[in-house]
């Protein structure tokens, strides 16, 4: 089976971790020992998150007096290098010594007239007071919004269209190659008037471009690991209560919030609808287990998933044929 995994912030820092290296490399090798079992019976491509990192890299980069901000799509392309070479390196040290594993820095396209670019929304970066933020949206032509009691920039967060490097990654993974792609939802491109590629003040969603890639390559599974073991309707109230196998319709007459759950289950939605394949949401450490259709949130045209994996008949779908 093809599979595509993308890897939740939370497979690199945990909210609480210092921004260490040690740290990093730490949540990373946990995440590669997960995903490593699976690659003796499946495909595997790698999509990851890299939002805390673009803020430290922003950091970094405002420390050097003189020089403009580095734009989003340098800091996303330098965190793909950066966040990749760990997973890289980590599966590399739990696979066999022949089985490949690759990193493909990757841009994806977004178009000129996406409503995102009239309406940034994403938070990137640090928090400010709200004195230095508008200093800074006049000296820059940033946009900020108040989050919490400080501010913080925000920039659009547009559709992805095409995954620029679509066709090496085929190519590699069709040769066996574990793949480590789309970090951080990819560099965000547009082709200019003239036609060239050029780099956009943007942040892509990265569950949306784990999506568009799984799309791309084929994949049968998408699946979206997080620090929850399942997708909750009324979380964190005495209501709550897990989803296990879902259909998109089913979804679909629910509300998730924006910053957390609701794009990983708009991607998987997407995804079951134009594909047949089965998305799944659930915590890294039952990977194993989501991929056998038996643990986390699963989603398919027809749910059952469990009952699949357990030789049981799946459950009648009302209406069908």
């Amino acid at each position: 089976m093809r599979i595509v995994v993308a890897l939740g912030g939370n497979a690199l820092l945990q909210r609480s971790d210092p921004m260490t290296i040690d740290v990093q490399r730490r949540n990373v090798r946990i995440a590669a020992e997960a995903i490593a079992p699976l690659t003796a019976e499946h495909s595997v491509t790698v999509v990851h998150g890299n939002g805390p990192q673009v803020g430290l890299l922003a950091l970094q980069a405002d420390a050097y007096k003189g020089a403009e901000p580095y734009p989003l799509d340098v800091l996303d392309a330098g965190t793909q290098g950066m966040i990749g070479y760990l997973i890289q390196q980590e599966l590399r040290n739990a696979l066999p010594p022949d089985r490949p594993v690759v990193t493909v820095l990757t841009m994806i396209t977004v178009d000129h007239g996406d409503p995102a670019f009239t309406n940034p929304t994403k938070f990137v970066g640090p928090t400010y007071r709200k004195d230095v933020a508008d200093e800074l949206a006049t000296a820059n032509g940033w946009d900020f919004r108040q989050d919490g009691s400080a501010w913080r920039r925000v920039v659009p967060s547009p559709t992805p269209r095409q995954v620029v490097e679509i066709e090496p990654i085929r190519w590699l993974i069709e040769r066996g190659s574990v793949v480590v792609c789309a970090g951080g939802g990819g560099i965000p491109t547009m082709h200019g008037s003239s036609g060239p590629l050029a780099g956009v003040e943007a942040v892509i969603d990265k569950d949306f471009a784990s999506e568009l890639l799984a799309e791309d390559i084929g994949a049968e599974l998408l699946v979206m690991a997080t620090d929850v073991d399942a997708v909750y309707l009324d979380f964190g109230t005495p209501e709550q209560r897990r989803l296990d196998d879902v259909t998109p319709e089913e979804l679909a007459r629910h509300e998730f919030p924006d910053g957390s759950m609701g794009p990983k289950v708009e991607a998987a939605t997407r995804f079951a609808n134009r594909t047949g394949g089965r998305a799944a949401i659930g915590s890294l450490a039952d990977l194993a287990n989501i991929v056998g259709g038996v643990a986390g949130t699963n989603i398919a045209a027809r749910a059952g998933t469990r009952a699949a994996a357990a030789g049981e008949p799946a459950a009648p779908v009302v209406g069908g044929p």
